[in-house]
């Protein structure tokens, strides 16, 4: 359990802290409320271009499974998981809200992806991670796989973690 000691709930992508409350996207709103986040973050904050963070597996039926998070109401963070491989998922476009840094609500997110993509078979995750988030995710057990990368004109480095080692 984290710091947040989010509910299991029988629908396991829907925990709630007593802040956040996350949700599988099942509905065109969710996806849009996931959507404004990211743009929030990445097309707003960061100056990536909409064209290259909005893209064919952002839409209901695509294969890919997107999260979002509520804090009273109003979307704050989100994430999607897709097929990457044989046995292996990418995550990707994990996005908090720049007032909800630092609340725990980044890992609340990669721990209900997480548990999705053991339910969806996945052995393995993979990731590209922006440099400056890389302690955060070495802290939930990825590591880096590969030299630096610029994407969009940010540095990255690909990361992974297994879903079947117990000592993560």
């Amino acid at each position: 359990m984290n710091k947040l000691n989010s509910e299991q709930t029988e629908k396991p992508a829907a925990p709630s802290s007593s802040l956040y409350t996350l949700q599988r996207v099942e509905t065109e709103q969710q996806l849009r409320d996931a959507l404004s986040v990211r743009r929030a973050v990445f097309i707003v904050e960061q100056q990536v271009p909409e064209a290259i963070e909005i893209d064919e597996h952002d839409r209901i039926g695509s294969g890919t499974a997107h999260f979002v998070a509520y804090r009273e109401g109003q979307p704050v963070g989100a994430s999607r998981l897709r097929p990457y491989a044989p046995g292996t998922g990418k995550v990707e476009r994990v996005a908090v809200a720049s007032s909800e840094r630092g609340t725990g609500l980044g890992r609340l997110l990669m721990q209900v992806l997480e548990e999705s993509a053991q339910k969806l078979g996945y052995q393995k995750l993979k990731l590209n991670a922006q440099t400056h988030a890389q302690r955060f995710y070495e802290k939930l057990g990825y590591h880096p796989v590969g030299p630096l990368f610029e994407e969009a004109g940010i540095e990255h480095v690909s990361m992974e973690k297994s879903l079947t080692d117990t000592s993560n």
